[in-house]
């Protein structure tokens, strides 16, 4: 039986506030928590007007005084987007208020476009060729390495697991070298993940963190008591990948009945793509989704992602996946 986590961007809805969303953010990290899933993970994105996580620390900081025992953390920071020695330090202090539970998931897109890259680091010298030196830094400065010649303060010592995330092969073969456990995101981009998942296992190096290839992967859920109440809960998200896509990002918007047969083939077809690790319906629909989705992988875990419209609607698609897959009692 693989491991449960989820994925939360923190959605912000059309009529709601982000205020909500992070009060939301608590709530559902608890409901989980109760639920028997192993983490919690927030990824950092900037300029999006229907996701609040982009101060990811802090909203991590957050979810950490609402929790006791699951582990929170990123997924992903976006590491071009900032020195090493600063991410040490949230993170270095997220672990001193929540020790033994903080993750520390690095990716290296900017979560961003070239604007907000620049409005972030003021100049572009930091970039994503960089990111294999700033992640081998970054784990000197948790490691206390006086070759550094600086100690993070908080960060020295801290018990932060860092992972690698990536939806291309790079990830999986910085992964590999460095011997970190590995998260792909086939939740919107698939393409590659067999060919990658099999790159990290194959070039696997152990290391003092990991002694064998550890790996997960992103997978959709819509889940309620009908079909059909499920298929139209899927709709909100549905609508924000298209807005996406043709440039038009909002809000997360409330669900429409009938949405994908409104849309051009050229849509239609984008969906089923990048969506295509998903699965829609009641629990046994989920059940045989995952367990599909973990035979063709062979993941140790699998990250729950669930933008839903009603906040509700969420807890219970949650509630049935844990149900489904770690058989709690719903």
């Amino acid at each position: 039986m693989p491991r449960l986590s989820m994925l939360d961007l923190v959605p912000v809805t059309q009529g709601g506030s982000i205020a909500a969303s992070l009060a939301n953010a608590a709530d559902i990290a608890r409901h989980i928590e109760s639920l028997g899933f192993s983490r919690y993970w927030v990824a950092e994105h900037h300029g999006m007007p229907g996701i609040a996580g982009a101060a990811t620390s802090v909203v991590l900081a957050h979810v950490g005084a609402a929790t006791s025992t699951i582990r929170i953390g990123s997924g992903g920071i976006m590491l071009p987007n900032h020195a090493p020695l600063a991410i040490a330090e949230q993170f270095g202090t997220l672990d001193a208020l929540y020790p033994g539970r903080i993750d520390l998931g690095l990716g290296r897109a900017p979560g961003s476009d070239g604007r907000v890259a620049h409005a972030l680091r003021r100049n572009l010298a930091g970039d994503e060729q960089q990111f294999p030196r700033d992640v081998v830094e970054l784990a000197a400065y948790f490691a206390a390495d006086e070759r550094l010649g600086i100690t993070a303060v908080p960060g020295a010592g801290a018990n932060v697991e860092m992972w690698i995330l990536g939806s291309s092969l790079y990830g999986a073969q910085l992964a590999a070298m460095l011997g970190l456990p590995y998260a792909f995101a086939s939740h919107f981009a698939p393409d590659a993940l067999d060919q990658a998942l099999d790159m990290y296992r194959r070039n696997f190096k152990p290391s003092a963190r990991l002694e064998k290839p550890y790996c997960a992967a992103a997978f959709n859920v819509f889940a309620a008591d009908t079909v059909d109440e499920a298929e139209l809960l899927a709709t909100s998200q549905q609508q924000a990948f298209v807005a996406l896509r043709t440039g038009t990002p909002g809000r997360m918007p409330p669900p429409f009945p009938g949405y994908r047969d409104t849309l051009p083939p050229t849509a239609r077809a984008m969906l089923d793509h990048v969506l295509q690790y998903s699965a829609i319906g009641m629990a046994d629909d989920v059940a045989r989704g995952i367990d599909a989705f973990v035979a063709k992988t062979g993941v140790d875990e699998v990250i729950i992602a669930s933008s839903i419209f009603d906040h509700q609607a969420r807890k219970r698609s949650l509630t049935i996946t844990a149900d489904a897959v770690l058989k709690v009692v719903a």
